[in-house]
């Protein structure tokens, strides 16, 4: 295999290369995008310098073709001078003179003979080495463009990482909220709370009623000591207190 085919599979082989199908069958997309760039950028640096040393070639086999056309025409043009001045040395009667200018007209045509030929052998490969370089930097941009392409998909797929990343960060977060439920303990500490408002009520009651039979206790003991003074009164033959009426209207 030669080099150019080999650039040339080379570059067909990574043009046509389908993304999504090679991320759906990795096992990491986001390494495996990292290494495709890598690998399409190395590809590209080998395939330009490989593109341009044979667009070299080209140009300088080009030249070489020029060059013969050029030397072709130029022996012809010495070719035709040397056979005209051979016919002026005949027509002047100098026969021998003529043959040796003869002579030279047939050697420069027999140079531009083979400057000829070599033209028109080199012709056929120049004409196909200009449609190979020709496919080859269609290639090359086919290949920057799929490079793009990677790049551009590397970086959609870090962004939807990251994203994906900070969703569950939140689901995790907000599971965590519903295992332990800060209202659950407000709750809690509430209930408390209201289990020492009622002790406090209870004993405030408690307090009260006791207060009440205290008091109850007291006036129990003026009516004793009103009823002892009365009965003494009456076996004292004092008489009995009178009773406030209400005054008469």
């Amino acid at each position: 295999m030669t080099k150019k085919q080999t650039i040339l599979g080379r570059i067909a082989q990574l043009t046509k290369a389908n993304i999504n199908s090679l991320l759906d069958k990795a096992e990491d997309p986001q390494k495996m995008l990292d290494q495709l760039v890598r690998d399409y950028t190395n590809s590209i640096a080998e395939a330009e310098e490989a593109v341009a040393q044979t667009i070299g070639n080209l140009r300088m086999a080009e030249a070489d073709h020029a060059e013969d056309v050029k030397a072709a025409q130029e022996w012809g043009a010495k070719a035709l001078a040397a056979s005209q001045k051979a016919d002026g040395l005949r027509t002047a009667g100098n026969a021998g003179e003529a043959d040796r200018w003869d002579q030279l007209a047939k050697v420069a045509l027999s140079k531009q003979i083979g400057y000829e030929n070599e033209a028109k052998a080199a012709a056929p490969q120049i004409a196909s080495q200009n449609e190979v370089v020709e496919k080859l930097k269609t290639g090359l941009v086919q290949m920057k463009a799929k490079l793009d392409e990677l790049q551009s998909k590397r970086d959609q797929l870090v962004a939807r990482q990251k994203s994906a990343e900070a969703q569950a960060q939140v689901q995790d977060a907000v599971k965590s909220i519903d295992v332990l439920d800060p209202t659950s303990e407000i709750s809690r500490f509430e209930d408390k709370v209201r289990r020492v408002e009622a002790q406090v009520a209870g004993q405030a009651e408690l307090a009260a009623s006791s207060l009440d039979a205290q008091f109850e206790e007291l006036d129990g003991d003026s009516d004793a000591l009103e009823i002892e003074a009365r009965l003494s009164e009456l076996k004292g033959g004092a008489a009995a207190p009178a009773i406030e009426t209400a005054p008469a209207e």
